[in-house]
């Protein structure tokens, strides 16, 4: 069982950045695909980032490219969102996922564990 914990979630005006952090726990966190998707009010859950295991083929969803870095430190079984030029459309709640193939997917069921969540609150 793999746990995964994020924090650095907040509240930011427009233009404004956040970093995200989500540690694993266990020892094999450097075989695992990570993801981050978020679920914005009255929307469903979308992709947001992937990074495969040796963070080599990051992969972004259109909405988020150029502003949104993803990264991992395997050595601290972490894996990190930098957001930068936050927009009020990405107010939501933000979750990282790990998925045991170790690549990079924009899907949600190819993901084995989940996080519970940190929110991010962008104001106009």
């Amino acid at each position: 069982q793999v746990q995964l914990v994020e924090s650095g979630g907040g509240l930011v005006q427009t233009g404004g950045s956040l970093g995200l952090s989500c540690t694993a726990s266990g020892r094999t966190f450097a075989s695992y695909g990570m993801g981050w998707f978020r679920n914005a009010p009255g929307k469903e859950r979308e992709f947001v980032a992937a990074i495969s295991r040796r963070g080599i083929t990051p992969y972004y969803a259109d909405s988020v490219k150029g502003r949104f870095t993803i990264s991992r430190d395997n050595a601290k079984n972490t894996v990190y969102l930098q957001m930068n030029s936050l927009k009020p459309e990405d107010t939501a709640v933000y979750y990282c996922a790990a998925q045991t193939w170790g690549s990079a997917s924009e899907l949600e069921n190819a993901y084995n564990y989940w996080g519970q969540g940190t929110q991010v609150t962008v104001s106009s």
